[in-house]
């Protein structure tokens, strides 16, 4: 089985505020890369991930969320797809994430398991 990398860009889009764009999986394997790439900021105040590009998310990429979520100031989620929003909302996590909804919903092939 081949497993698909995740990658992170991290943008800068004013003096407190960073975006890191996921693309890839988000899992078991590939978790701990969020987490250290969150842990780079070094507690930003507002930090944006957005998910668009995840084609998997599982237990271990929700827990990667709420380690990031811990250590920034302030996390928003944008590109969530709709079966990632159910995980979110199942799991009680839009309580204490803030999700960005989208428009068009084009994002619904993420699959989420966990």
């Amino acid at each position: 089985m081949s497993h698909q990398l995740l990658t992170i860009e991290v943008t800068r889009l004013d003096a407190c505020h960073v975006r890191l764009r996921l693309t890839g999986e988000l899992d078991y394997d590939t978790a701990p890369e969020l987490i250290a790439a969150a842990a780079e900021l070094h507690g930003e105040q507002l930090v944006t991930i957005d998910l668009a590009g995840v084609g998997l998310c599982d237990s271990s990429g929700l827990s990667a969320l709420l380690v990031v979520h811990r250590g920034a100031g302030a996390i928003r989620l944008t590109g969530v797809s709709v079966r990632l929003q159910q995980m979110l909302d199942r799991t009680g996590l839009t309580e204490l994430l803030a999700v960005e909804s989208t428009a068009a919903d084009d994002g619904d092939n993420l699959r989420a398991i966990g």
